[in-house]
């Protein structure tokens, strides 16, 4: 497991080297910056001389390479640059934005996890047809309306019509329930899709034959069995999930007027400021790849299936075996089998 997980922080740091240093190309790459747009404005009567020493002070006056090299060095000590918008600090800018970005994604996923939760067991297990048929319908309908539209439609019932959360961002729990079930709808959609083909497959599994042949209850074979084989799917969707909600929340923080990541990401975008542009590609991307790493620890301790194929790839040492010689396979007596579930085999 040590070798496992110093493999998975590798890759993560891999990973987040190469979307900084994708962002970097791709922004450098478009015409024009924040500096040079201020300094070509005519409203501002900048000098030359002036313009120069702007560039100067950002570093704008080498080399592409030069640039990323100085840009790297300071990121590895902490420094994420300034705004070129502004000349504030860029970690100062994602620290003030990042708590209700942080709150608002956590709620959102709290509400997409209910809401898929809530539509695979249903969908799974109604007994009405009509019912099925809808909540299975439910994730490709989800999945094709924009975030934009849903958060408009929630804007437009329950703020303007019934008057029960408030239009903008005033500082209450309430304001944070509308972006939040946007968020929610959105990421629910591949979630509960996974989960109702989980549930389905899994219940067509040989244990639970095996369970309902001695007169378990069908409450008693989801509670036992169905519910953890049918999450483990749905388990790894969560770093996919993740990055819906940090990229649904520049959508969403635009529709409902709130001030987080989102609404500096579009700033920045529209005003070509790299430095805050990379330094929102790495919060987030930072972001997507923890999750996937925790998803990637804690995916074995569930799945005894996965631990034993981490156990099995390492290399086995046998008691007078010489370098290079090939194991001997196990006879029928040390071969491995399926087991029942500990319910089924103790019954």
């Amino acid at each position: 497991m040590a070798r496992y997980v110093l493999k998975r922080l590798a890759h993560t740091v891999l990973v987040l080297w190469a979307a900084y240093t994708l962002a970097f190309i791709l922004l450098t790459a478009l015409p024009g910056n924040a500096i040079s747009n201020l300094i070509n404005n005519p409203q501002n009567q900048l000098t030359p001389e002036d313009g120069k020493l702007l560039k100067a002070f950002y570093g704008l006056d080498h080399p592409v390479v030069v640039q990323y090299v100085h840009a790297l060095d300071a990121l590895l000590h902490g420094n994420l640059g300034y705004s070129l918008s502004s000349g504030a600090k860029v970690a100062d800018l994602l620290g003030e934005a990042l708590p209700g970005t942080l709150r608002l994604t956590a709620l959102g996923f709290v509400f997409g996890s209910v809401i898929a939760a809530g539509v695979g067991v249903v969908g799974s297990y109604a007994r009405w047809n009509w019912l099925r048929t809808l909540l299975q319908s439910f994730p490709a309908l989800a999945a094709s309306v924009p975030s934009f539209v849903i958060g408009i439609l929630i804007l437009y019932s329950f703020s303007f019509q019934l008057h029960l959360i408030p239009a903008v961002d005033d500082g209450t729990f309430l304001a944070l329930v509308g972006p939040a079930v946007t968020l929610g709808i959105m990421v629910s959609a591949p979630l509960s899709q996974v989960f109702s083909a989980s549930i389905a497959a899994t219940r067509r599994q040989p244990f639970v034959h095996v369970l309902q042949a001695r007169g378990a209850g069908e409450r008693y074979i989801f509670g036992r069995g169905v519910l953890r084989n049918s999450s483990l799917p749905v388990l790894t969707m969560l770093g996919l999930a993740v990055g819906e909600l940090i990229a649904g929340s520049v959508v969403t923080e635009a529709v409902f007027a709130r001030n987080g990541i989102g609404q500096i990401t579009l700033n920045a975008v529209n005003t070509q400021d790299l430095p805050v542009v990379q330094g929102v590609v790495l919060v987030a991307t930072a972001g997507y790849v923890l999750v996937n790493l925790v998803v990637d620890v804690v995916h074995p301790l569930i799945d005894p299936r996965i631990r034993a194929d981490i156990l099995a790839a390492r290399p086995k040492k046998t008691k007078g075996s010489e370098k290079g010689a090939i194991p001997a396979r196990p006879g029928p007596e040390e071969a491995t089998s399926p087991r029942l579930p500990e319910e089924v085999a103790t019954r």
